[in-house]
């Protein structure tokens, strides 16, 4: 039993243990044997790996297993403002984000089975979702990996009932490699024998051809995004096709053409993992499902009194060159719909490629306001993020905060002008600061 809150938990771990990447699984296998192995005794799990959607197949995939009536356990990384937001636990009628109260015991229990050996934070936080997921009842687990896939702390569940593996692109060179191939084959260490593997739409042919090989090679029965299911938009549908038929259900409440194929995914994912997705179902999922910082229209708030009049504000937390090209898409989809002057309030970590993620807005986006982000230490400093956006061919500028960049561009915008369309982008840290500070955490 504990009497702290989940944070102060959490803040205690982050002094005694290592808050950064160490890619191993020996630590946590040997944390969750003391535990009673919890990651044993999880409903059926749907593991997902990628660069990119890998979060929206999780919204897509809970939201297509509520709609057929099931209860679903979901863990994501990272959160956004809470950290509770990581553990969403299976209920009738929709699941929850865990109370502070049970995630503090849980926090507590694995803390004091680790005895304070070494171990990184991001483990002992996973083994406890693995702790809340198997005392939880539920029909199903979905699990996000954190990074990578082969070495990532999720990695522990050796026979999951699918596998998902997303959009692969450059992100985390220094980890995962400096190739999509390399990347791909990290991605793939989630693949396990005589499990299913569904493999998303992919951009670059290196990494499909690294996922469908390791696939073949390990015995895993194979699902390939445009040969063995797909999916495409007509007459304002979304027409989704595998061996069991067509599907022809409404368009994902998501913004963005991408979303149309990380749809399909986790449809084709939630079938090979055994449950039955009918079309009613899948109709109503797609009018339902919803994931926060990804091409999210920011609902109004306290930020919304700073901009100017009329604006439409988009908030996106993807952070890398791929995420920069999928976010263009759904804009030059909401500018077909209505034209907009588009502008960009950006703030990064220095362990992306800045310039490369600015590069898929040049010739749309008037002009860039960089910004600090206040809860990394990893943050770019505003005026260099600025080079970066200019090397990218954009015009950009430096300014202290969200707020005063709305403000700025408030005090100078001409009225007899449209209203812009304003993108707050490049990182889910600066996505989190930002919903926190307009009042509208996620729930």
């Amino acid at each position: 039993m504990t009497t702290l809150t989940a944070d102060q938990e959490i803040e205690r771990l982050m002094s005694l243990h290592q808050k950064g990447i160490d890619l191993s699984l020996d630590r946590i296998r040997r944390l969750l044997a003391r535990l009673g192995s919890p990651e044993q005794h999880l409903p059926p799990v749907i593991h997902i790996a990628g660069t990119n959607g890998k979060g929206s197949a999780a919204a897509f995939s809970r939201a297509l297993l509520e709609e057929a009536g099931h209860t679903v356990h979901v863990h994501t990384s990272p959160h956004l403002v809470r950290w509770h937001e990581r553990y969403r636990l299976g209920a009738e009628g929709g699941g929850q984000f865990v109370s502070d109260a049970v995630l503090a015991e849980a926090i507590h229990r694995a803390a004091a089975a680790n005895r304070e050996e070494t171990v990184t934070v991001f483990e002992i936080l996973t083994a406890v979702g693995f702790l809340l997921f198997s005392e939880h009842p539920a029909d199903a687990t979905i699990l996000e990996v954190g990074l990578g896939g082969r070495f990532d702390a999720t990695n522990v569940v050796d026979r999951p009932a699918v596998s998902l593996i997303m959009p692969i692109s450059l992100d985390h060179e220094a980890y995962l490699g400096d190739r999509v191939e390399l990347i791909a084959a990290e991605k793939a260490g989630i693949i396990k024998p005589a499990v299913p593997a569904v493999i998303g739409a992919q951009d670059h042919d290196h990494a499909r051809a690294v996922l469908v090989e390791t696939a073949q090679r390990v015995g895993a029965p194979l699902l390939v995004y445009g040969t063995d299911f797909l999916a495409h938009e007509e007459n304002g549908r979304l027409v989704y096709q595998d061996d069991h038929g067509l599907m022809d259900i409404s368009l994902p409440r998501l913004p963005g053409r991408h979303q149309l194929s990380n749809a399909a995914a986790a449809i084709a994912a939630v079938r090979a993992a055994g449950f039955a997705v009918d079309h009613h179902a899948a109709d109503r999922a797609m009018q339902k499902v919803d994931w926060p910082a990804r091409m999210q229209k920011l609902p109004a708030g306290r930020l919304w009194d700073h901009a100017p009049e009329g604006s439409e504000i988009w908030l996106d937390g993807g952070h890398n060159p791929g995420a920069g090209l999928a976010i263009a898409e759904a804009l030059a989809g909401e500018e077909e719909k209505l034209s907009r002057p588009l502008f960009l309030i950006a703030g990064m970590l220095n362990t992306k490629d800045q310039t490369g993620f600015f590069r898929a807005f040049e010739g749309m986006a008037r002009h860039v306001f960089t910004v600090p982000i206040s809860s990394s230490e990893a943050g770019v400093p505003p005026a260099e993020l600025a080079v970066r956006a200019e090397d990218a061919g954009l015009s950009a500028e430096p300014v202290s905060s969200v707020e005063n960049a709305l403000k700025l561009l408030r005090d100078t915008w001409d009225e007899e002008e449209e209203a812009p369309r304003i993108l707050i982008c490049g990182s889910l840290y600066l996505a989190g600061d930002v919903l926190a500070a307009n009042g509208t955490p996620p729930v």
